[in-house]
């Protein structure tokens, strides 16, 4: 499931759920814009940046990283983020760095150095699975809910979801749903468009924006997939030709570790044949 995509959309459409997550009103979102940024020294874009907007001079600027699998350098990453950009940009406001894990295991633990050097609650840690103890009506924390529940509860959250959206005002309710529609998609990634729409009675969405961008994304992994598999039938016979590991790493653009795991595949495989 490509959470980054769920999240950044979220925060884009709903941004007063990061505050509601920090315990903060959630009117305070309406002092800020979402953006990303181009950190020049990394050569990439921080994605999950809340800057203040001008006529606030004393909010401060939060930068957010979502994380649904194990990083131990995640916590290094985002400071050295934050201060390549403090560098570049050079605010003259406070900060902080929020960390939304999917859960408490993820969580490598903030490196002793930034404990030692950093202002109190510089770093705000949110373990998402333990959202379920925090009483909320509100559509993002629902969305956020959904996202980290288990499929055993996730369907009936995702139905009383849908009903929570379909009883917001007009104006906004196409935005919401197409939201929580392209969670779903994201969410039961087993499921045909068809059986979505029947287990949540929703309507036709092939011509719908959100639909189109999911489809093109998951022919681009398509193309991933077997681009990345052409490169592994090539292998062996780059070996044949007298290239060392590093050298068949460099030409196909893989890493070392893949190329010593399809060789010794190769190799599993002929001794099979051979038996």
């Amino acid at each position: 499931m490509k959470t980054d995509t769920i999240f950044y959309t979220l925060f884009q459409t709903l941004p007063g759920v990061l505050f509601e997550l920090l315990e903060q009103s959630q009117a305070l979102a309406l002092h800020y814009q979402f953006t990303s940024v181009e950190i020049k020294e990394l050569a990439r874009r921080i994605d999950g940046l809340f800057l203040p907007k001008p006529d606030f001079p004393e909010d401060q600027i939060y930068f957010v990283e979502v994380q649904f699998q194990r990083d131990d350098d995640i916590y290094w990453r985002i400071i050295t983020e934050a201060f390549l950009y403090i560098n570049q940009y050079k605010p003259q406001r406070r900060w902080q760095a929020v960390l939304l894990f999917a859960q408490r295991s993820l969580d490598p633990g903030v490196p002793f150095i930034y404990q030692t050097s950093l202002a109190q609650q510089q770093i705000r840690i949110i373990y998402l699975d333990e959202l379920d103890d925090v009483p909320s009506s509100s559509i993002g924390l629902g969305v956020i809910k959904l996202v980290v529940a288990t499929e055993d509860k996730a369907v009936q959250q995702a139905k009383n979801l849908i009903n929570q959206v379909q009883q917001t005002d007009e104006a906004n309710r196409s935005n919401l749903l197409e939201l929580v529609e392209r969670m779903l998609i994201y969410k039961f990634v087993n499921k045909t468009q068809q059986e979505l729409e029947a287990m949540f009675g929703l309507t036709d969405w092939r011509q719908t924006k959100f639909y189109q961008e999911v489809k093109e994304e998951t022919k681009q992994e398509v193309k991933e997939e077997v681009r990345e598999e052409t490169k592994l039938e090539t292998i062996p016979r780059l070996l044949k030709f007298g290239l060392s590991i590093e050298q068949i790493a460099q030409a196909l653009e893989l890493n070392v570790e893949q190329v010593r795991q399809a060789i010794d595949k190769q190799g599993e495989e002929e001794t099979e044949s051979n038996s």
